[in-house]
């Protein structure tokens, strides 16, 4: 079965393949990339995440703080990712721009009392969602 994922890499690789004269090494697979993790100082009670549709897994823990972590992988130039947290908002963005494939994915660790949004609406916290 083809996917647009699939369809738009291939895409991707011909268009950099005629323009640079070389192909690109392989489409990109967030799995496959090393995690880099981060943590936040959060008394609050209720945090909203904002993803900017790239997948984000918030799970509930046992834990104090909030804890970020970011697979990402990047074929390509112009990345960019950033985790930031504001008042009750932790922004969450990865990308790229230009002749470039990526892939990103979050996941975000909250303690258990801690209620969240995503964009701003009730998540029961469970599952993969954008």
């Amino acid at each position: 079965m083809t996917t647009r994922k699939t369809v738009g890499c291939a895409l991707t690789a011909l268009a950099a393949a005629v323009l640079s004269g070389s192909v690109l090494s392989g489409c990109s697979d967030a799995s496959k990339a090393t995690p880099v993790s981060q943590t936040f100082s959060f008394g609050g009670r209720t945090l909203d995440v904002r993803a900017h549709d790239t997948p984000a897994d918030l799970v509930a823990t046992d834990r104090k703080d909030i804890k970020v972590t970011l697979w990402f992988d990047v074929h390509g130039t112009n990345p960019h990712s950033s985790q930031t947290l504001e008042g009750n908002t932790l922004d969450l963005d990865a990308g790229c721009s230009g002749w470039a494939d990526c892939s990103a994915r979050f996941r975000v660790e909250v303690p258990r009392e801690v209620k969240v949004l995503r964009d701003g609406r009730t998540t029961d916290l469970r599952g993969l969602a954008r």
